[in-house]
């Protein structure tokens, strides 16, 4: 099979109105997706497909192979899916109108036996803070962005296009990662430019993390996968809470060229999908060694080759491993909320045990001081985020408002009235522009060393080392604080969710619901640097005896699904064959009159030639 290299420009459909009968004006080919679920149910399907929330990228090669599924039924389906639910969840927030142009050509060359990798055709979200090169917004959710235009494009969505990968839009995120507003005056997921993303699990359900709607997108089967970005958390925090797998990869594994930064010294961009196999393959696909990010080059891979992620998918992956659990860095976050939580970590604990997994109980971090955790890292991240954004305003080709600092940004925002200040404060800026040092400054630097010493030696190193493990093991609400300052990899996968009997928790604004019966949360894998086989192959063992996904449900979940729009392109084909055969019959019925009509003449001018001699000898009497 021949693999080819090819990138292809995209273009944009605004989904931040909400308004979904305007919204079907501009929608691409829109008239052809109106015939709705309700239209096609009840006639039998040609194929049955898996659901769209449950379909892997492994099924999506089989019915391509076999030519039961095309990739522009799948675009279609999708985008059939998110007009369905985005007016309740707002997890996309532009879709590419292009999608199924890209689409036609990905079926095309599969038709000539041409495929690029696994991700041919499979139709993949990117957040908001991800630059596309295209006719799509690269907002981090904030209108000072919208209708800015890059000069190049993030090296991850390069490798995707590359890998053949459809970019079907971009979600919605938290405004600016989370950093803008105190806690208690924003809302995970809101944005003015994108909206408030909710869980698909319970009303209003908090989504957690800034990469909502990339994990909200996932869960209810919007896209195959996606690609969220995490500073701290927020790639796996909003994974767990839509039910689905997140992989924080190790600090240089993936490229952060052009995506919207808070910090390059803990930012990491990785896949989120609902299974640990999918996430491995998107994974494979952006990993690499990139000269517009220097983090990269650390990586340790011979050749500059990355590793295959989905060879390292094993079912007895757990067998022999050690895994310890550290016990202090779990506890500082108990509280009556995480009880549930707790009772199903003990339980997955035994799960692994039983795979032959040596269980390492109190694999204690050699310390955790997370007051100084708190200080050292809003240090590092206001410097970063004030030095980083300057550069990120320095690579736009087109810059409407003409920002180009934190100052413009914040003077912006509190003079338009869609950002919604000050009812949703600048706190977090104001802080940064207060500090009057930059991220090249020894106390910076002097931060950032002893938040290295925490997250190494005094923390996930520190424990691996001391008790001979290869892997610790953390509920996820407890995950992700030391691999974030020491630049770790993670992987959640979902371990529950909360039961009937659970009262309700709202977040500090009052707007979303953050702990409720129904709402998942999950378990964390974290190791050391460059160990994510390790950790795919933990974490693969360990959902495949669990499959906890599918013992919870979402609240709200599309209707339409593969069966409706291959059922419909089948009705359309035999309509296309029947009126060319009537043409046909049609064509025939003149030919055959025309025939008639000729052999009517032609018997007429031989009556006429074979009487023609009589007819000379009557003249040339006559003239005699």
């Amino acid at each position: 099979m021949k693999w080819l290299g090819v990138s292809l420009f995209l273009g944009l459909i605004p989904l931040v109105s909400l308004d979904f009968p305007s919204l079907a004006l501009g929608a691409p080919e829109q008239p052809w997706l109106l015939e709705s679920s309700s239209t096609v149910a009840g006639s039998a399907p040609y194929t049955q497909f898996l659901p769209l929330d449950e379909i892997t990228i492994d099924d999506l090669i089989t019915h391509f192979a076999d030519g039961t599924l095309t990739s522009v039924d799948l675009v279609r389906a999708y985008i059939e899916r998110i007009f369905e639910v985005n007016h309740i969840l707002h997890a996309v927030g532009e879709i590419n109108p292009d999608a199924l142009s890209i689409a036609r050509i990905r079926d095309a060359e599969r038709v000539q036996g041409y495929l690029r990798g696994p991700l041919h055709g499979v139709p993949i979200l990117v957040k908001d803070n991800i630059a596309t090169l295209d006719k799509m917004n690269n907002t981090a959710g904030s209108y000072a962005l919208v209708g800015a235009i890059v000069k190049q494009e993030a090296t991850v969505v390069a490798k995707l296009r590359s890998a053949g990968a459809i970019i079907l839009g971009k979600a919605t995120m938290g405004e600016w990662a989370q950093c803008r507003s105190r806690k208690a005056s924003s809302s995970h997921g809101w944005s003015a430019y994108g909206g408030q993303v909710y869980g698909a699990y319970y009303p209003q359900q908090d989504p957690s993390g800034s990469s909502s709607g990339s994990a909200v997108a996932v869960s209810v089967g919007l896209s195959l996968a996606s690609l969220g970005t995490e500073t701290s958390g927020s790639i796996v925090n909003p994974s767990e809470k839509g039910n689905s797998v997140g992989i924080k990869p190790t600090l240089g594994l993936t490229s952060r060229s052009m995506v919207i930064p808070i910090s390059l010294r803990q930012d990491t961009v990785g896949p989120m999908a609902r299974t640990v196999k999918d996430a491995a393959y998107v994974l494979s696909a952006i990993a690499g060694q990139d000269k517009f990010d220097n983090w990269t080059s650390a990586q340790p891979f011979r050749h500059e080759s990355t590793p295959d992620y989905v060879k390292a998918c094993d079912f007895f992956g757990l067998k022999g491993v050690r895994i310890g659990i550290p016990r202090n860095g779990i506890k500082y976050f108990l509280d009556e909320r995480t009880e549930p939580i707790m009772d199903e970590f003990e339980k997955a604990i035994q799960v692994m045990s039983n795979a032959g997994a040596a269980i390492v109980d109190k694999a204690n971090f050699p310390a955790f001081d997370f007051p100084a955790f708190s200080r050292n890292a809003s240090i590092v991240l206001d410097t970063d985020f004030v030095a980083g954004l300057a550069e990120y305003f320095l690579h736009l080709d087109h810059n409407p408002f003409g920002i180009h600092s934190l100052e413009d940004l914040t003077s912006f925002t509190k003079g338009d009235p869609r950002e919604e200040y000050p009812d949703r404060d600048t706190y977090v800026w104001d802080r940064e522009l207060s500090r009057n040092i930059s991220s090249g400054s020894s106390e910076s630097f002097r931060a950032y060393e002893a938040n290295l010493k925490m997250g190494l030696e005094e923390g996930v190193v520190g424990a691996l080392d001391r008790y001979g493990c290869d892997v610790l093991v953390l509920p996820t609400f407890a995950s992700f604080h030391l691999p974030a300052i020491a630049g770790l990899p993670i992987v959640t996968v979902p371990l529950g969710y909360y039961p009937a009997d659970t009262p309700l928790v709202m977040n500090l604004k009052g707007t979303t619901v953050s702990v409720a019966p129904n709402i998942p949360f999950g378990i964390s894998f974290v190791g050391r640097a460059w160990s994510e086989e390790k950790l795919i192959s933990v974490a693969y063992a360990f959902e495949q005896r669990t499959m906890v996904r599918q013992r919870v449900k979402p609240l709200v979940s599309p209707k339409f699904e593969l069966q409706n729009v291959v059922h419909v392109r089948s009705i359309r084909l035999e309509s296309t064959l029947n009126n060319a055969t009537s043409q046909v019959g049609s064509q025939k019925t003149i030919l055959h009159r025309a025939r008639s009509q000729m052999m009517d003449k032609i018997s007429s001018l031989r009556s006429w030639t074979l009487s023609l001699p009589e007819t000379i000898d009557m003249v040339s009497q006559s003239s005699l």
